[in-house]
């Protein structure tokens, strides 16, 4: 692996920003600097926290930032639930949504393990 831009995680995550700009586009405009821009800048946390962790020296950064955004999808899923139960969404977007970013927290959660499982028992110490 070349860089953070290698990972399917990554990329995915991409493609989840992606979605998110899509679905808020259309959400009334006294959201727009309310829920629309935190969910923006949540899911924009998101691949942006893992090219940092890989820009990071040490696998301990890594997990570090990998870890912050797991963080930022949980407030994606958390935006989302409020999205769908003010009308701005429907059932079937949310589903859509979720499912994806669910794929992505799996990858991402994968991800975490396996570079703590190469880790020196040493090296890792939570932040």
């Amino acid at each position: 692996m070349e860089t953070h831009k290698d990972l399917r995680v990554w990329q995915q995550s991409i493609e989840l920003v992606s979605e998110i700009y899509m679905i808020t586009k259309n959400f009334p405009k006294e959201e727009m600097f309310g829920l629309v821009s935190q969910m923006r800048r949540a899911a924009v946390s998101i691949p942006s926290n893992i090219a940092e962790g890989y820009a990071r020296g040490t696998d301990r950064e890594k997990v570090h930032f990998l870890r912050i955004s797991s963080g930022s999808m949980s407030e994606v899923e958390t935006q989302l639930i409020m999205c769908m139960k003010l009308g701005y969404i429907s059932q079937e977007q949310y589903d859509e949504i979720s499912e994806k970013l669910t794929a992505v927290w799996k990858q991402l959660n994968s991800l975490i393990s396996a570079i703590k499982n190469r880790m020196q028992p040493q090296e890792y110490i939570p932040f």
